[in-house]
């Protein structure tokens, strides 16, 4: 179908817009008035900028406050009007959006609000253009999709239709029983359909709308049911993002543009309009890579948590570190960074990785070159949102390649694991639990629909976390044995220095003999306040002496429905840190702890 974006969806100049508009691939946009009276280009120059870039243009808005008002009232709606139809032939737009009126004139009149809009009507079909009725879910009188084709079809006039807007439609009601009524409709009376998605929140609905919209797939409501209720009416115009958003204003544009293009490929996918490849859900995690100008600290760290220097790349400067099923990279390739370790790839293991790569191709995700030499193994990797390369990965198939085989062994044994005394749990690591990716503060939502649609990945429910100086948004993404959990997380602010933070989770069957042997190795502890181990002591009850040694060792404690988790930390190296998990059946991630585990790495600093 074609894809259309109205301009209020992205930031910058009309410009500006229009450019991320066609570079992303949308066919149409809607031009908002704010953004032409704003613009230099006379709208002669405008139809012709959009026709260079390829762009139709779909949709002029808005013009509000029309219907059911008194007859001086409505002749001064009609003058303004002609103005307008007069502005859109020169753009060469065919229809605009009228919104139901909010002014406080307008009368509780169907019959009044018919014969206006017929009059409208009239008026527009003498310069060739289509009257779209929309219901605002705030409409004085009219605030619903239902209410407006009544109104709609009582004026009976060829140029005027209904737009049907999935926020104002869902906004009101996500019981997908009250969509029956689009059925009704006549496809050829949908004269436009606008759709954004939203996170479910109890707040005014005005202002919901005008602050927190997001692309389909973003937030909370079901667009694909209402989409696939419309299509069956046989409407068949574009789709087209209508989204108010406080972060997209400020955002890039291009990102943005493109993000929004994917959430409409997503949405046909999931309406049944389009079969792109298959999603192929990761099975597990090959390995993190950390990049660092100086492998010295992190390899002592890494050392004290009992990893072993294995392997090296047989024609990189890339150190390969194991443990039990967790295999860490430290690269010193990237030795030009300023910022010390960061974790900048994640090596996702596939049952087909070929597949994985033309899913992430095909929903826009940047696939990377890489230079290699003909004997490495030929891996596909794309980009993240937050730049993080991720590695469609084969470990010991022999049927595909193995990206283990471009490293030589060092001859070091792995300690591994297995060296528990009898009667005891074993300290070592087993495996990567999960990572914890802080997203750049404007890449939130993107993050959370790219894992989703691109990796297959499950989204969970969004929470906030308090830091000493803000807030941080978290949301984990997950496979369904739990084999991959990437915790997504955005700082407050674009200045909030938490983006700086990111963390390796490592398996442990015994968070203590493992924070033990990692400080009586050289490593350091993330001190935590003897305040929060006081609180613990209120609110759960320990075997004798079990709560001295967390207090001790720096270990933090939760329970949930399903077990208990037990987790410490390392200081920070560079902008990446380390956590030891033990987790008997518990779920989550120890967000409760979250605000203690901030505020003394804030101290730490």
């Amino acid at each position: 179908m074609r894809t259309s974006i109205a301009t209020v969806s992205l930031s910058g100049s009309l410009t500006e817009k229009l450019t991320a508009a066609s570079r992303a691939g949308f066919d149409g946009v809607e031009i908002f008035e704010n953004d032409l009276l704003a613009s230099p280009l006379t709208p002669e120059e405008i139809r012709a900028r959009c026709a260079d870039l390829g762009l139709t243009i779909d949709l002029y808005q808005p013009m509000r406050d029309i219907e059911a008002v008194p007859a001086d009232e409505f002749a001064r709606n009609l003058r303004r009007a002609r103005h307008k139809f007069e502005l859109m032939r020169r753009l060469g737009a065919d229809t605009v959006l009228v919104c139901s009126s909010v002014h406080p004139r307008a009368v509780d009149d169907d019959a009044l609000a018919a014969e206006q809009l017929g009059q409208l009507a009239d008026l527009a079909q003498d310069f060739g253009i289509r009257v779209a009725y929309e219901a605002l879910a705030w409409g004085r009188h009219v605030n619903t999709y239902d209410h407006a084709w009544r109104i709609v079809e009582a004026a009976d006039h060829p140029a005027l239709g209904t737009c049907l807007d999935s926020f104002h439609i869902l906004s009101r009601s996500s019981d997908l029983k009250d969509l029956e009524g689009i059925a009704d409709i006549p496809g050829e009376k949908i004269f436009f359909l606008q759709l954004a998605d939203a996170p479910l929140l109890a707040m005014d609905v005005l202002q919901w709308s005008r602050h927190y919209r997001c692309f389909p797939g973003q937030g909370g409501f079901d667009v694909a049911g209402l989409v696939r209720h419309v299509l069956r009416t046989g409407y068949d115009g574009p789709l087209s993002l209508e989204v108010f958003n406080d972060v997209f204003r400020q955002a890039e544009a291009g990102p943005t543009a493109v993000d929004a293009l994917r959430s409409l490929l997503v949405l046909q996918e999931e309406a049944g309009r389009t079969t792109p490849p298959a999603p192929v859900v990761p099975t597990g995690v090959a390995f993190a890579e950390l990049v660092t100008p100086d492998a010295g600290p992190v390899s002592a760290v890494l050392g004290a948590l009992g990893f072993t220097r294995t392997a090296r790349h047989r024609s990189k400067p890339v150190d390969l570190w194991q443990q039990g099923g967790a295999r860490v990279l430290v690269n010193t390739q990237g030795s030009a960074r300023r910022d010390g370790t960061g974790l900048a790839a994640i090596g996702l293991e596939s049952p087909d990785p070929i597949g994985a790569a033309h899913r992430a191709e095909a929903l826009l995700a940047p696939v990377l070159p890489r230079r290699r030499t003909p004997q490495d193994a030929p891996l596909d990797a794309v980009a993240a949102p937050d730049g993080t390369e991720l590695f469609f990965c084969a470990t010991d198939r022999p049927e595909l390649p193995n990206w283990r085989a471009d490293f030589t062994d060092t001859g070091h044994a792995e300690q591994g694991t297995g060296h528990a005394e009898q009667g005891t749990r074993d300290p070592g690591v087993t495996r990567i639990d999960h990572l914890a990716l802080v997203q750049p503060w404007h890449h939130f939502d993107e993050a959370t629909l790219f894992h989703r649609s691109v990796l297959g990945l499950h989204p969970q429910e969004s929470v906030d976390v308090a830091d000493p100086y803000g807030l941080m948004r978290s949301r984990a993404v997950t496979n369904p044995d739990g084999s991959v959990r990437i915790a997504l997380s955005v700082g407050a602010a674009p200045t909030d220095d938490t983006v700086h933070a990111q963390h390796i989770a490592l398996a442990t069957d015994d968070v203590v003999a493992a924070a033990r042997r990692f400080r009586e190795s050289g490593g350091r502890l993330l001190p935590i306040p003897a305040n929060y181990h006081d609180d613990l002591a209120a609110r759960y009850e320990f075997a004798d002496g079990e709560l001295e040694t967390y207090r001790e060792l720096g270990i933090l404690y939760d329970r949930d429905a399903y077990g208990e988790f037990r987790h410490c930390y390392t200081v920070t190296v560079g902008r990446v840190f380390f956590e030891l998990v033990q987790r008997d059946g518990y779920r989550g991630y120890g967000a409760p702890n979250a605000p203690v585990r901030l505020a003394a790495q804030h101290i730490a600093r």
